[in-house]
């Protein structure tokens, strides 16, 4: 059971993941004798996971949409019915309560209104008043609180107490959000979307890239443009235009602009005026080749994995090469690594994260130890992103169709996957 809350049976494994073991052992002891669970039963436990929380608070949620649903359709009916009145020359309908008091439709309306207004608006839920009495019962996610009061508690007496943000994911915990894009009135965003699938083996079963440029145009004054296109691709991709587009033009000068130059792009939306699609089954098209060599040992499985960049001129960033671990046979021992890894034994896969790979960290290598078979390791699979794209088209600039004159212009480039594995 250790091994499913602690990477290595070492003194700071123990000590980061303590309270975990303890809330564990405490489902496996009781009383002192053993109880007969199983690690799947260990996990429900020490989760508190309420089927029955989740549909009461689901039956609520659909409860308030539905009530703030027809607290609107009254709301109109009400506003409808007073300018009816108001059109006619009649007094407002009223709506009398207990007593002789009554409410004109146009306050009544107006009040229901503010108070769909207020219902909408998010709410700051007041802190519970503790209760005097001490309380039993069991509390769904009260277990957290207690251990950091507990680990406060510790804390004010001296002791030094290790962070559990070590656990984390490394593409989270080391994630730095990108700055904002400086966006021009003419943008251009450039996405590439990639599929690939290998064989163990080696041998590239399918590979399909399919990529388009987004012209966003913000100010009416430049909506009669044109944009020069450099193609440097030498791998056969196959372009196509937007039916709209001039396609001699861009055919004769790699020039995209309306078929008919009095017109306008559209201002303020996404329009796609280019795309390209690459389908291979060529191996040294690959980007990135990722080889898995597991090798049956006394103990299990010895596992080496590494990874090499065919395109130099790329830069993936976010790397994350996930292997499948067979069930029950607890954490994986690992040897040698670059960069750096993460166990999770709820899905029962280790992740090798490495932030980034280019042409100065273009190959890197991981080793480690399981009990299991060969066939446990696969598919492997691979998440990355990229700011250069891969098939090598660009818009270097950008001109007005009157007097060809240079209109300042900004590129946002992605090359991400849709789906990449090793089977």
């Amino acid at each position: 059971m250790i091994p499913e809350y602690c990477r290595a049976l070492e003194e700071n494994e123990i000590s980061e993941h303590c309270f975990d073991l303890i809330f564990a052992f405490d489902e496996i002891v009781a009383l002192g004798y053993r109880e007969n669970v199983n690690l799947a039963q260990i996990r429900t436990f020490t989760e508190m996971d309420s089927h029955e929380e989740k549909v009461f608070r689901a039956v609520r949620e659909t409860q308030e949409r539905e009530a703030k649903a027809e607290m609107r359709r009254k709301a109109k009916e009400l506003q409808q019915a007073r300018r009816d009145a108001e059109r006619q020359g009649k007094k407002a309908p009223g709506f009398g309560g207990f007593g002789s008091s009554a409410v004109s439709g146009g306050s009544t309306a107006a009040m229901i209104t503010e108070t769909i207004i207020e219902t909408d608006k998010p709410k700051v839920a007041p802190a519970p008043a503790r209760p005097s009495g001490p309380s039993k019962a069991l509390k769904l996610g009260a277990k957290g609180k207690e251990v950091d009061n507990f680990v406060d508690k510790l804390k004010s007496e001296g002791e030094t107490i290790m962070s559990s943000n070590m656990g984390k994911r490394t593409s989270e915990a080391t994630k730095v959000h990108a700055p904002p894009i400086n966006m021009e009135s003419v943008h251009m965003k450039i996405e590439e979307k990639i599929t690939l699938t290998c064989g163990r083996d080696g041998g590239l079963q399918n590979m399909e890239l399919h990529g388009m440029i987004m012209l966003r145009i913000s100010d009416d004054r430049f909506g009669r443009i044109r944009l020069h296109v450099e193609n440097e691709d030498k791998k056969g991709v196959q372009l196509q235009t937007h039916p709209n587009v001039d396609k001699k033009l861009f055919t004769a000068e790699s020039l995209i602009g309306l078929k008919n130059p009095e017109k306008s792009f559209p201002v303020n939306s996404d329009v796609g005026v280019l795309k390209w699609r690459l389908q291979t089954t060529e191996e040294s098209f690959i980007p990135l080749t990722i080889n898995c060599w597991p090798s049956e040992s006394g103990n299990g499985c010895d596992v080496n994995i590494e990874y090499e960049l065919q395109e130099d001129n790329l830069e993936l960033n976010d790397v994350v090469i996930t292997i499948p671990l067979p069930s029950g046979v607890g954490a994986p021992v690992i040897g040698e690594i670059d960069g750096e890894y993460r166990h999770d034994s709820r899905r029962n896969t280790l992740e090798w994260c490495l932030p980034v790979i280019d042409a100065k960290n273009k190959s890197g290598s991981l080793e480690f130890s399981i009990a299991g078979q060969p066939n446990d390791f696969f598919p492997v699979q691979v998440s990355f992103i990229s700011k250069k794209n891969y098939c090598n088209i660009q818009v270097t600039k950008v001109t007005q169709v009157d007097g060809n004159s240079p209109v300042r212009f900004s590129t946002e480039t992605t090359f991400l996957v849709d789906k990449y594995e090793i089977l």
